[in-house]
């Protein structure tokens, strides 16, 4: 075989359904003859292509017997959910510009697109989101395809365009921004979002993290972002990108073995010239669970899921969604939040995980009632009874389940949760009527009528006589109440009494979960739980020693369409059987103790990755240092701490750098050769607690991104004596710390600079900014604008302040910003000041060749990783 790599698994999927040449003809079909006056029309013509169709019998039939909406209003819910979703998008509170963005919508579009309004459901063409706090959420009147197609949109959809790529605003379905305003987010908690592709979320956790933190400061605390997709997280290293943040690490696990790194206090090797310090066991404040899902929460954007609906989604992907929900439990802190939330209707996936989560937890976690929180949100309480449907069959209870279906079908999907074995009922042969109600948050209790009973059963009749002597609570009485008032708002009246006998019905107060249903407010539908830790889990012995079971699951489980049959089986098939039930951070302690003092890095990895092996077998143990070096996860460079103090040296003297700003102990790089180190990246307190955590427990986590690129090589003809540029990320964090290379230009040779982005120095219209622009030193340098009568000598910044990197060469000064970066900070310019917009033709006219610098490039680079043989553009 070849020298390359093997691919894994992910990549070799997404490869082979990939491979299709979609340039190819088929060859029955005979390209059509150019000479032929209709070619083109038999060429364009498609006469198999439909419009995708917007109904399901089977999805009608199972979400009317679920009471998901009561019956009056089912014709509305399934007409809008018909319709196209309204385009919904999110202002940066943290960005430079989001009070002028604001400001433009409120007093520009808001008036201008008044006339473009076609639908009788919206009065108003675009609006601000009354239930998402400061104006910063906005609804449109019009979908993706009309902003698209429609011209008089243009206008708007450029500025959507714009402002999206460059980080302003975030274009995001509504209901999809709600889960992150639950956790409560503040700018010290440790926040990790366990399935994280695309990136929206995450994007939205790190805006509110910022928000209060003033420019020049990092918040205290970060945010993990995993997904279990090499690819999607390429997807979300590229989103969060546009965030600019050094309190960020994207990882790469599937989310229900996401890694436990725990260490004793004096164990591992403290990093070279630092002190053993920092945290010793990883936990979170926050953990948002948007697990994988069915998705037919968002049919309106996504219509392709009608014909591809059954059943048989959200059963194959339960198991997985309580795995993943338990998993976050655990490495939540006692006193931390957690928000479980899915873009599904089905409550098998929704209000039966949440309560298989709350029975595990045995009273260690609490289902909060947030009813108070954001009130201007339209939401409805969640159910408290409900049915299974499997192979066209409805199932009330797990005694109906045949046996040959019980390794798809699980105890846990009805409301009660337990099994004929907890019910001491034989199954098929007995048949009891079976409620669960509760007289707390977290834990249930067990009613249990017998309707037919066999005598002739001796272990039922013990059975029998044990529950007799049991008393039930009375404040059941009052629980199972409540539950039947919840289920009425749900159901009508006359389902509820026809199947109250024959259907379990929770004890859990499962009416404080959230669902949006898309006609209350013209949205997707969404579901959302707040869970909050109370205490550590309890795990039974026999859990705590069982090794976890790593199996690659695909999060797009409708790629083609099937029956609810295949689709479930095909899914539980992928999941592992094993659930890990309230693993805890402190149960893998042991464990983590155990594999840590024998630094074996031969053995297999915990998630079946292949890992760097020892050469040839003769030595089987490496050092944290070696696993440091060489990296564990193949395919992936490990993260290495920069240390070469000529090169930081170098920076601090060329940019004068303050002492208040640490460099030494934040500067990270994918590269462990200091000499052919292209980007530097520089990572927060909290961030760099983790890594050095990771290092020593031996890189358990997959990191495939962190930290905020704040420097790149940069070779020059002029002879620099930095050999590291600044990068136009990271200077907002840098620039109040520093106190050389700095020009201060005056409003117009600021513009002129994007404009035209090169000028010589005798072409400035201030002239003293010319000379003083001609005896900087070379290389690179920051331009700011300079505001009224502001002086030049002070580098004071606040939220206001305007500047750009550039290129000071032998005769001329150079912008180092992209053109689209460019364009759009001169339009922002324009309408702060009044001021006439540059064209982007304009710009295309300068001249863009910059004197004295070799291999400059005018677009800067796209965060990329750094490996052994390649680098990795995402």
């Amino acid at each position: 075989m070849g020298g390359g790599q093997k691919r894994g698994r992910t990549q070799r999927r997404h490869f082979k359904q990939s491979r299709e040449n979609v340039w190819k003809l088929n060859p029955k079909k005979t390209r059509p003859d150019a000479d032929e006056p209709d070619a083109d029309a038999k060429a364009n013509a498609n006469p198999k292509w439909e419009p995708f169709a917007t109904q399901n019998p089977g999805f009608d039939e199972y979400y009317k017997e679920q009471g998901i909406v009561p019956e009056d209003e089912w014709d509305d819910f399934i007409s809008l959910l018909r319709k196209p979703l309204p385009a919904a998008f999110r202002i940066n509170a943290s960005g430079q510009f989001f009070q002028d963005i604001r400001s433009q919508l409120e007093n520009d579009f808001m008036k201008s697109l008044q006339a473009e309004v076609t639908d009788d459901y919206e009065a108003e063409a675009i609006r601000p989101l009354s239930w998402y706090p400061g104006n910063i959420a906005w609804h449109l009147n019009f979908s993706r395809m009309q902003l698209r197609k429609n011209q008089a949109l243009e206008r708007f959809h450029e500025f959507l365009k714009q402002e999206n790529e460059i980080g302003n605003i975030t274009r995001q379905e509504a209901v999809s921004m709600v889960p992150p305003l639950f956790l409560d987010v503040l700018p010290d908690h440790h926040i990790l979002d366990m399935c994280a592709a695309p990136g929206s979320k995450t994007f939205q956790l790190l805006e509110i993290m910022h928000q209060s933190i003033g420019p020049g400061v990092l918040p205290n605390g970060l945010v993990i972002a995993n997904d279990v997709d090499v690819q999607r997280c390429n997807l979300l290293i590229h989103q969060t990108k546009r965030m600019s943040t050094a309190n960020l690490i994207v990882t790469n696990h599937e989310a229900q073995h996401f890694p436990s790194c725990s260490l004793k206090k004096g164990q591992g090797v403290a990093s070279e010239g630092q002190e053993e310090h920092g945290i010793h066991t990883l936990e979170f404040d926050r953990v948002l669970c948007d697990v994988p899902c069915s998705g037919d929460g968002t049919l309106r954007k996504a219509p392709d899921i009608w014909r591809k609906w059954n059943a048989g989604m959200g059963n194959g992907l339960h198991r997985l969604q309580v795995e993943i929900a338990m998993r976050g439990l655990a490495l939540l802190k006692v006193g931390g939040r957690m928000v479980y939330s899915t873009c599904s209707l089905n409550p098998v996936e929704n209000e039966a995980v949440v309560a298989e989560v709350l029975r595990r937890s045995r009273g260690s976690v609490e289902l909060l009632d947030v009813s108070n929180e954001l009130p201007e949100l339209v939401r409805r309480p969640g159910l408290n009874t409900w049915k299974v449907r499997d192979r066209g069959v409805w199932l009330t209870s797990y005694k109906d389940v045949p046996l040959y279906r019980r390794s798809v079908i699980l105890p846990s999907m009805f409301p009660s949760g337990q099994s004929c074995k907890e019910n001491h009922t034989l199954c098929n042969d007995v048949q009891k009527d079976v409620k669960i109600v509760g007289n707390n948050l977290g834990e249930e209790t067990v009613g249990v009528v017998v309707i037919e009973q066999d005598q002739t059963n001796t272990e039922h009749q013990n059975s029998s006589d044990d529950l007799s002597s049991n008393t039930i609570p009375l404040d059941t009485v009052k629980a199972a109440a409540m539950a039947n008032e919840v289920s009425k708002k749900s159901i009508p009246p006359e389902e509820l009494d026809k199947n109250s006998i024959a259907m379990e019905v929770s004890g859990f107060p499962l009416h404080y979960c959230m669902r949006i249903v898309p006609h209350d407010q013209n949205s997707g539908a969404f579901f959302i739980a707040v869970l909050q830790k109370m205490a550590p889990l309890h795990v039974p012995e026999n859990h705590a020693s069982e090794p976890a079971k790593f199996s690659q699951v695909s999060e797009n489980t409708s790629e083609n369409p099937e029956d609810e049959n295949e689709a479930e089986e095909r899914i539980s098939g992928q999941v592992s059987i094993q659930a890990e039930e309230n693993t805890d951070t402190n149960v893998l302690e042991e464990q983590l103790k155990s594999n840590l003092s024998t630094k074996n890095a031969c053995s297999t990895a915990n998630n079946k990755e292949e890992v760097v092996k020892c050469d040839g077998g003769k030595s089987g143990h490496m050092g944290i240092k070696d696993v440091e070096r060489k990296g564990k996860w193949r395919g992936v460079d490990p993260v290495v701490f920069f240390t070469d103090e000529k090169t930081i040296n170098s920076i601090l003297s060329f940019y004068g750098i303050n002492d208040a700003f640490p460099l030494y102990g934040h500067l990270v790089t994918r590269n462990s050769d200091a000499n052919h180190v292209k980007r530097i990246y520089y990572i927060s307190n909290s961030v760099q607690e983790v890594l050095q955590l990771n290092d020593q427990v031996g890189q358990r986590l997959k990191i495939t991104s962190l930290g905020l690129k704040i420097f790149e090589r940069q070779t020059s003809k002029d002879g620099s004596t930095c050999a590291f540029r600044l990068s136009s990320e990271g200077l907002p964090l840098l620039l109040p710390y520093i106190s050389k290379q700095i020009l201060f230009a005056s409003l117009a040779d600021f513009q002129h600079l994007l404009q035209y982005r090169t000028i010589k120095f005798p072409d400035f219209v201030d002239s003293k900014f010319g000379e003083e622009a001609s005896d900087l030193v070379p290389g690179c340098c920051v331009v700011v604008l300079r505001e009224g009568n502001r002086s030049t000598d002070s580098t004071a910044v606040d939220a206001s302040t305007v500047a750009i990197v550039c290129w000071k060469g032998k005769t001329n000064i150079s912008i180092m910003v992209s053109p689209l970066d460019g364009k759009e900070l001169l339009e922002r310019l324009a309408f702060r000041f009044g001021i006439k917009s540059i064209s982007l033709e304009e710009n295309k006219k300068s001249n863009m060749e910059i004197e004295g610098v070799s291999n400059l490039e005018d677009v800067e680079p796209i965060a990329t990783i750094e490996t052994d043989n390649q680098e990795i553009e995402h």
